[in-house]
């Protein structure tokens, strides 16, 4: 299981990517491993306010269907489109390939895990 040093984490298994505002998020490697093979995802839609904790999206796998959460509150400015037709990038490349949604951050950031805590959590 791969977690990385320079991404933060939430308790629902979301990874995020922190540049100035804005933040890159998908679902861990831990995640994908408990999902299985990923068949299908949906996402919101560019301009979308999210609250911290609320649900933004659905990954559906061959073994269950699961919602994704904000990791903080902020606007959707991107969305991978690639996962539409290739939702298997999540299982692929987790942190790379396979990230879900851009987003504005407004506030929440100071409430993610470090990758140690993260690490404590999935053992």
């Amino acid at each position: 299981m791969v977690i990385r040093d320079d991404y933060r984490y939430t308790k629902d298994h979301e990874w995020v990517s922190l540049d100035a505002d804005v933040a890159c998020v998908g679902i861990t490697d831990y995640a994908q491993e408990q999902l299985g093979e990923v068949v299908y995802v949906e996402l919101p839609t560019v301009g979308t306010s999210l609250s911290e904790g609320e649900s933004f999206g659905v990954v559906e796998s061959t073994k269950s269907v699961s919602d994704l959460y904000a990791p903080m509150a902020g606007e959707v400015v991107e969305v991978n489109s690639l996962l539409i037709d290739a939702p298997e990038n999540i299982n692929t490349d987790p942190y790379g390939d396979g990230w879900m949604i851009k987003m504005r951050v407004e506030s929440g950031a100071d409430a993610l895990l470090s990758a140690v805590d993260y690490a404590a959590l999935t053992t």
